[in-house]
This record gives structure tokens, C-alpha cells and sequence, in this order.
């Protein structure tokens, strides 16, 4: 008699893939993808090209959120916040078919990105996948503070992969979007390592708030913060509305707001604090951003 997994297996396996690979912050990746068409001034993508060249990022992020807790699971289990992973655990064990698996996505998310847009759109797709699976990942995560400085890059090219759909990858909006994006990465993700600082001491990973004091790993986060902030507000001048102003800067007040209150009180729970509105800042942005194209287009 053929044995069928029951749904309540199927439901928790589907939790720990959609956990492993880190979907929710593939969404927000897809949403950096969207706000490039969005911003940019040329248009011209069918809804159908749009919905694909989404679930490609998505699909790339996901495959590069999958390999990079397939890689560090040594380092997951030295740090109390990841060490109950499933390729911790032992939930998933790690082999060659997860690789080739992993692999298999990206290649199908590029294929589809091309075939719905450009090959150049699907080039800045794997530029992002690459740059968090490998450059930040493998090369730089153990090696040195300036790891998610450059990690930053990936949801910049998410952002240039959806202005390139539309032939607009070199536009003033797009390109400011993008370089928001990379300022963006280090204090929303310094925020978490402040509050996990004693984990990544740990495990031996060298983020900013471990190698510096919380006076000057506070000051950082506050400085990046208000920089992104400012540079958020600029597209506002060039094509976009009050729609975009207004996410911008409410928005960007609340994050510089809790990054004050992070130099005044550097505490491990002002830290999550400060991690979540890093999170509302850019939800916000490119909700914003996106709003402001479908409504007054």
C-alpha cells in the first residue's frame, strides 16, 4: 500500500522550507524588485511580466536564503538564536541533492526572468543571489566587519533587476532607490547584531557592534540611517508624488527616531526595537514607491 505524507507532515515540512530559506525576506526582496519598476520613468511591462519577474526574484532569493543556512550550520549552532535550524538539528541533512537543488532554482528563476523580460534584468537577479549566497556568505561573513556592507549590494540589484525589465536600469530613480538599498542593509542589519552581539562573539563572526564599542557601533547604525533617510527623500524631485514623499518620510523619521534611542539607551532590546523599524522604514519606502505608480501612474 503506497504511503502518503499526512497533512500535518506536509504543513510542517512546508513551514521549515519557507523558514530555511528565508522567504519572508524574499518577499521584501521581491518588493525591492517591484519599487524599480515602479520608480522608473519608462514603463511598459504587461501584469503578467510584472508577476514573473516577482517570483523570479523571489525564487533567486529564496535559493540563496537556502544556501546560506545550508553553509553556515556549524556557525548556526554556536549562537543561540539559529542553533534550533533544521540543518542544525538535523531536521534537514545536509547533502549534494540540497545543492543541486538550490541550483535548479536560480537557474529556473533567471530562465523565467529572461524569457518574461530581458537578459539583462536576470543578470542583475543572480548578481543579488550571487552576491548574498557567495560574496557575503562564503568570502566575507567570517572574515571581516565589512561583510553585510557589501552584502548590502543584494537588494540593490534587486531593485536595478526591475528597472532593467523596463530599460530604465540607469534612470536618477532607480539608481537612488538602489543606492538607499545599500545603505540601508548595514544598520538594519547592525541593529540585529547589536542585540545578538554576544552570539556572533561566539561564533567567532566579526560584525561591526563585536569589533568596535556600542558607543561607536550606535553612532554607525544612527549615521547610515539618517543618510538613507535624506538620500530616500531625493526622487521626490525628480518624477515621484506626495504618495512616495510621505512613506519617505514618515517612514525614515520613525527609524532615525529609534536609532536615538538606541545611542541614548544601547541595550539589547532597544536593539530588536530598532531592527523592526528598519523593517516598517523600507516597508514603507516601497510601499510608497509602488502606490505612487499604481495610483497616479
Amino acid at each position: 500500500m503506497m504511503f502518503f505524507p499526512s497533512n500535518t507532515i506536509m504543513t510542517e515540512m512546508f513551514k521549515l522550507i519557507y523558514d530555511t530559506a528565508k522567504v519572508r525576506l524574499g518577499f521584501l526582496i521581491m518588493a525591492c524588485a517591484l519599487a524599480g519598476i515602479a520608480v522608473s520613468p519608462q514603463q511598459g511591462l504587461s501584469y503578467w511580466q510584472v508577476l514573473i519577474l516577482g517570483l523570479a526574484v523571489l525564487l533567486s532569493s529564496a535559493s540563496a536564503g537556502l544556501f546560506n543556512q545550508y553553509y553556515e550550520r556549524n556557525i548556526d549552532g554556536q549562537m543561540k538564536r539559529t542553533r534550533s535550524r533544521p540543518f542544525v538539528t538535523g531536521r534537514f541533512r545536509a547533502g549534494s541533492w540540497w545543492v543541486a537543488g538550490m541550483s535548479l532554482a536560480l537557474v529556473v528563476s533567471l530562465v523565467a526572468a529572461t524569457l518574461a523580460t530581458n537578459v539583462v534584468a536576470a543578470l542583475y537577479i543572480f548578481l543579488g543571489a550571487f552576491t548574498y549566497g557567495v560574496v557575503y556568505t562564503v568570502w566575507l561573513k567570517r572574515r571581516t566587519w565589512l561583510n553585510i556592507v557589501v552584502g548590502g549590494l543584494s537588494g540593490s540589484f534587486a531593485v536595478m533587476a526591475g528597472a532593467a525589465a523596463v530599460d530604465s536600469a540607469f534612470a536618477p530613480e532607480p539608481l537612488i532607490l538602489a543606492a538607499v538599498l545599500f545603505l540601508w542593509t548595514p544598520p538594519h542589519f547592525w541593529a540585529m547584531a547589536f542585540a545578538c552581539k554576544e552570539d556572533y562573539k561566539a561564533a567567532g563572526v566579526p560584525m561591526l557592534p563585536v569589533v568596535v564599542s556600542d558607543s561607536v557601533a550606535t553612532r554607525a547604525i544612527l549615521i547610515h540611517t539618517i543618510a538613507l533617510v535624506l538620500l530616500s527623500l531625493v526622487p521626490f524631485w525628480y518624477s515621484l508624488s506626495w504618495i512616495y514623499l510621505f512613506g519617505a518620510v514618515t517612514g525614515g523619521l520613525y527609524f532615525v527616531w529609534s536609532c536615538l534611542k538606541l545611542v541614548a539607551n544601547p541595550g539589547i532590546q532597544q536593539g530588536w526595537r530598532t531592527f523592526a523599524a528598519s523593517i516598517i522604514q523600507l516597508g514603507m519606502l516601497l510601499m510608497a514607491a509602488i502606490l505612487d505608480r499604481l495610483i497616479l501612474g
